[in-house]
């Protein structure tokens, strides 16, 4: 285990606060990464996907490296640019 998962598992178990917090922001970061890789493999750049949804590029930057409380609409429409469709999974 890497210095680094030492220090956020032993923080994790002393500090609930940092634990929630931690696992909510992991959870976003994985959002902002599946959007950036479905973005990628379609072979679309921000650009174009931007201009596919009528918004600037830095609006598509800021969902893929920042997806805090994305409203399910902007998926829906961000999935239909790529040419995809949305699935969501509660598990």
């Amino acid at each position: 285990m890497s210095d680094l998962k030492k220090y956020i598992a032993e923080r994790k178990k002393r500090d609930k606060k940092f634990a929630t917090g931690y696992e909510e922001g992991f959870e976003q970061f994985k959002v902002g990464v599946a959007l950036r890789r479905a973005r990628e493999e379609s072979g679309i750049t921000q650009e174009e996907l931007a201009r596919r949804l009528k918004t600037k590029k830095t609006a598509i930057s800021r969902i893929e490296n920042h997806a805090e409380d994305i409203k399910l609409s902007t998926l829906e429409r961000f999935a239909s640019a790529l040419g995809k469709h949305l699935e969501v999974k509660i598990a």
